[in-house]
Order: C-alpha cells, then sequence, then structure tokens
C-alpha cells in the first residue's frame, strides 16, 4: 500500500470515508457525560480486572485528517464508560492540522499530536483546558507516529515521507522546545517495490536503555541510544526483515526479551527476540496473519498486559487476529479472526485496564469497541460502532 509514496499513504481510504463522517459537537456545546450502571461481570473476566475496571465516563481522543474530505475539523474528544464501552462525543479541539496519531505523556497531563503534512509537525496540547501549547517542525514529511520517552522529557517521532526519526524536549509544562536530533535512514537500500525510507514508528524498549525505529521502506528494524541529556541519538544495530515484508509497526512483549512486528508489504507478522545490553533485535520467520492469500495490509499488533494474547489489525481483511503468546513470549499461536466491525481499521489500543479493546476505522469513519475476555483473548463487539470523522487514531485514557 506505502510503495507509492505517502501521499497515497494518507489519502488511501479516506476520500472513501467522507460519506460516513459524522461531525462531533463543537466543544463550547458540549453536553456533560453521562454515566452509565456498571453490567454484572462478563463471562471469563476475572474478579480482579473487574475490580480495576473504573466506573463513569472515561476520556477518549481521536485522530483524523482535516485535509480530507469528510475529515474532522482537528483532534475529537469522547468519552467512553469503562464497563459498557459505549462512546458519547464532547467536542473538538481545532487548530491541529492532520493530527493522524495521537500519545499521551505519562503525567496524563498533555496529548501530543502529529501534523501529517509536507512540511511535518507536532502539536502538544494541555488536557485541563485543551489549550494548544504550540507546534514544533519534525525536519520531515509526513510524521506518522509518536511516542513520548518514559521519563517525560522528550518526544519521539517518525517522518514517514522522508525516512527520518526526530526527537524533541518536553519542557515542564508540557509544550515542546526545537528539535534536538533528527536522522535519516539512508541505509540499507529501499526494499522491493519501496522508492526510499519510510519510518513508520518510534518507540522506547521496555528496559529504556534504547529507541527503536521501524521503517516500512527499508525493511529494517533500528536501534539507537538517546542521550537522556542532550536529546540526540546515537545508531547502534540494525534488523533486517526479509526483503518486501515492509515492516509497519512493533510492539514488546511484557518481559521485554521478545517482540512483535507486523509486516504490511507481505501480510505477515515476525516474532523478534531483543537484547536489552546491546539493543539488538532478531526478526524470525515471517507467521500467517489468518487472512488468506488477498490485500490486508496489517496495521498494528499489541499484547496483552499479561503476556497472554496478542491482536492484530487487517485493513484488507477488516478483521482483528487473534494469537496466544506462548512459551515467555518467544512464540505466537494464531487462533483465528474477528470481524471488526468497520471498513480499514487503522490502529487499535486498549484501554488502561486492558478490559476493552478500540479499533479506528479510517474508511467507514467509526470507531468500534470490545470487550477482552482476559481468560482466552475472546473478543466480543461492545455495543454499536461510533461515527468519527475519518477515523485513524483512538486513544483511550
Amino acid at each position: 500500500m506505502d510503495s507509492g509514496g505517502w501521499s497515497r499513504r494518507r489519502f488511501v481510504g479516506a476520500l472513501a470515508g467522507g460519506a460516513a463522517a459524522a461531525a462531533l459537537p463543537a466543544c463550547d456545546n458540549a453536553p456533560a457525560p453521562a454515566t452509565t450502571p456498571a453490567p454484572e461481570p462478563e463471562a471469563g473476566t476475572s474478579a480482579s480486572r473487574e475490580a480495576r475496571r473504573p466506573s463513569g465516563p472515561r476520556p477518549l481522543c481521536l485522530g483524523t485528517y482535516t485535509s480530507v474530505e469528510g475529515g474532522g475539523k482537528g483532534i475529537g474528544l469522547a468519552t467512553y464508560d469503562a464497563a459498557t464501552g459505549r462512546i458519547t462525543g464532547s467536542g473538538t479541539i481545532t487548530g491541529v492540522g492532520d493530527p493522524s496519531y495521537l500519545a499521551l505523556h505519562p503525567d496524563r497531563r498533555t496529548l501530543y499530536a502529529v501534523d501529517e503534512r509536507d512540511d511535518g509537525a507536532v502539536t502538544a496540547v494541555r488536557l485541563a483546558d485543551r489549550k494548544v501549547l504550540g507546534s514544533r517542525g519534525t525536519g520531515g514529511a509526513a510524521p506518522c507516529h509518536l511516542s513520548v520517552h518514559p521519563g517525560g522529557r522528550w518526544l519521539l517521532s517518525a517522518n514517514y515521507g522522508s525516512g527520518s526519526v526526530a526527537v524533541h524536549p518536553i519542557d515542564a509544562s508540557g509544550a515542546l522546545g526545537e528539535r534536538t536530533d533528527l536522522v535519516r535512514h539512508t541505509g540499507p537500500p529501499p526494499g522491493p517495490g519501496q522508492e526510499g525510507p519510510h519510518a513508520h514508528q518510534f518507540v522506547t524498549s521496555p528496559d529504556g536503555g534504547h529507541v527503536l525505529a521501524v521503517d516500512l521502506g527499508t525493511d529494517t528494524v533500528y536501534t539507537y541510544r538517546l542521550d537522556d541529556k542532550a536529546g540526540t541519538l546515537t545508531e547502534v544495530a540494525q534488523a533486517q526483515t526479509r526483503p518486501g515484508a515492509g515492516p509497519r509497526h512493533l510492539t514488546f512483549h511484557p518481559g521485554g526479551r521478545y517482540a512483535y512486528l507486523a509486516n504490511e508489504v507481505d501480510n505477515t507478522v515476525a516474532v523478534c527476540s531483543y537484547d536489552p545490553a546491546s539493543g539488538r533485535v532478531e526478526v524470525g520467520e515471517a507467521q500467517s496473519t489468518g487472512t488468506g492469500s488477498g490485500t490486508n495490509y496489517p496495521a498494528q499488533i499489541l499484547v496483552t498486559a499479561d503476556g497472554r494474547h496478542a491482536f492484530l489489525a487487517n485493513r484488507g481483511h477488516n478483521s482483528l487476529t487473534r494469537y496466544a503468546v506462548e512459551a515467555d513470549g518467544a512464540r505466537l499461536r494464531l487462533l483465528g479472526t474477528v470481524p471488526v466491525g468497520g471498513d480499514f481499521p487503522r490502529q487499535i489500543a486498549f484501554s488502561p485496564e486492558g478490559t476493552l479493546l478500540f479499533a479506528a476505522n479510517q474508511k467507514s469513519s467509526t470507531v468500534t469497541v470490545f470487550h477482552v475476555d482476559g481468560a482466552d483473548g475472546g473478543l466480543r463487539r461492545a455495543g454499536e460502532a461510533f461515527p468519527s470523522p475519518v477515523a485513524v487514531c483512538a486513544l483511550p485514557l
């Protein structure tokens, strides 16, 4: 899907979602969130998980494209009931262009968004009063992913269009400073069908010792050390997938020694080993997504907090693949797929307690929600889909 460059990545499916888009109410007219009585515990849900589940509405932030027909007006705001999964719209934060991916500061006070445009930027928003704290250039085109370093001092972002990764400092207020580093992926050469590097994700390893960039264009996972004082990057390792895999998204097992890689172009996943001492990643054999031989474009893979199950979003198949995680994280066993209830699931996320899974469906302009069974990793739809213009990211808080 992405071999045609970042513009194709951005617009494929987005225009098709215009007719189904429904605008969220303006912030000034936002209704007070309603509370819903909690239901009886679900079958297969442990008492401890149920005890952790909060009552009352919880915040949900929604990413979109603002510069396409039928797109949003900024960052969508909503609430969700942690027991039922029901979503209620509550407003929009305007003044942020094409906020296609969102991340939360560890102190939960500041939200960050990419501005996925030719002149890429990242934007900080204070959640208490929804004030936009300003934007900073990423030094590249079409930033599509960002994350906050666990210490809360650095914002990491990936520029898809120019195949580079950037670092920005975060001050005490949550606002962003000028970029401290920018690294473009100049080697290895682009993979089959790719015209150049396409950085798709930039995250921190569980041990905090390294930051890893996944590049679809070069079929490579890059490992860097981040200087926590200067905010600069030093490359320490590269791990190649098989040619033409098109790696898109990496997520770690909670044990910290294994990670799972979603390969967009060849419709596979791979188990990777990770060495905290050296930062080296070794990519294992490609495995099935359970979606057959058709065009699928796997998007994002998640692992439950207990490390027992993993879920993969399949955009072409419009499904979620379920895996059992075995051998302390070293093995994925395919369990099957579940219809996502929308079109083109671009991104998925767990609620903080892990009892709900949210899927942002780009082409149908909807967000669907599933109850997650802690015992067997089963997924059960939580009511009707929520309309959200060109939904490309759902971040439950």
